[in-house]
């Protein structure tokens, strides 16, 4: 009898979630309905992949991309451990001021980090996208790893600790293992925001050879108009990388995404 009442729990929770998710489903369905008028969806398709350097731009993205998830990734670890189980003079100043950078608009900072990769000589380079996606990326990432390891108990890095553990390794082979519901966070909010950037690889990778895969959709805009349906399948070839990051990583990304919002 229990058992029958949680099935039936189960499934009217399942039917809510189902009916509260489908006006959130429509944009998707309109845009891939979108993709398949005008010349039918085999030829727009087609042409997003053989009428643009789509596979180049991928890979350019695919680099960028890459290069800021390995960046954030490693900072964010390292800072959110120290602000969270590191006693130093100064701490919560510190991270006062690493969370300042959540309240400054990007737009604010393209001036700055323009003229500062132009006199690094660093223009036109992979790196000179990585490295601003990755500082404008770090305060939000710090602030829910954080939140998250605060939730770890101290007695269990004091054992490693009296294990002979050093700092570093108790992050290592300690605190990680127990992160990885945190570290989908991190990882799949950061590829998101490093492959759908636009602005800064248009402004700061003037090659053609160097661009990313948000400028994909340009090539069927005009003076004169815009081929729409192709514009929108290049859109659905370029979402498919973040939908299958973020399913491969669901479970974990949920669990992480509850438990670093809050302390």
């Amino acid at each position: 009898m229990f058992g029958r009442t949680r099935l039936r729990e189960r499934i009217i929770i399942q039917v809510l979630a189902t009916v509260i998710a489908i006006p959130f489903a429509f944009p998707l369905v309109a845009i891939v309905a979108k993709s398949f008028e005008g010349q039918g969806p085999a030829a727009n398709y087609l042409a997003v992949l053989t009428k643009t350097p789509f596979l180049r731009f991928m890979l350019n993205s695919l680099i960028i991309s890459g290069g800021t998830v390995a960046l954030v990734f490693v900072c964010t670890m390292l800072a959110a451990f120290a602000f969270s189980k590191l006693r130093f003079r100064g701490r919560d100043t510190l991270f006062v001021v690493v969370l300042g950078g959540l309240v400054l608009p990007a737009i604010a900072l393209i001036v700055p980090i323009f003229t500062i990769v132009l006199r690094l000589g660093l223009l036109n380079t992979y790196v000179a996208v990585i490295l601003p996606l990755a500082a404008i990326t770090i305060p939000f990432t710090v602030l829910v790893t954080r939140n998250f390891l605060d939730g770890v108990p101290d007695e269990i890095l004091e054992a490693a600790k009296i294990d002979g553990a050093s700092s570093f390794t108790t992050l290592l082979r300690v605190v990680l293992p127990l992160a990885k519901p945190i570290i989908a966070v991190v990882l799949v909010w950061t590829f998101l925001q490093s492959w759908n950037e636009f602005f800064l690889p248009l402004l700061l990778l003037q090659s053609t050879e160097m661009q990313a895969i948000t400028q994909v959709p340009l090539y069927f805009t005009s003076e004169y108009g815009s081929d729409t349906p192709k514009i929108f399948a290049s859109l659905v070839l370029l979402s498919l990388p973040v939908v299958v990051a973020y399913l491969s990583m669901q479970r974990f990304f949920e669990r992480g995404l509850t438990a670093g919002a809050v302390k």
